[in-house]
């Protein structure tokens, strides 16, 4: 089964390949991605990586948290499940 990891503290130039590259040396990678803002398409300054297995994702946390990738360094572990932040858009007020 599959691990998703979160990778924090990127370089606003370090691209999905990027990751690709580096998290591959530790075994298989599924997807590798880094979230862009909407509205810009700049980098958020981190992503997410899916390793092929449970024991691989160890292994990079082991290896890359707090290691430098074009001159940060990264955050790693495994991802939390995305929480449900409710279906309402910002606003602040009840408009009921």
């Amino acid at each position: 089964m599959s691990t998703k990891l979160y990778v924090g503290n990127l370089s606003f130039n370090t691209s999905a390949q990027d990751l690709e590259a580096a998290f591959g040396e530790f075994g298989s990678v599924t997807s590798a991605n880094v979230i862009e803002d909407r509205e810009t398409g700049r980098s958020r300054g981190f992503g997410f990586v899916e390793m092929s297995t449970s024991e691989e994702a160890k292994s990079a946390i082991a290896s890359l948290d707090g290691k430098d990738l074009d001159g940060r360094n990264l955050k790693v572990n495994e991802a939390k499940p995305r929480e449900d932040r409710g279906g309402f858009g910002g606003g602040g007020r009840n408009r009921y």
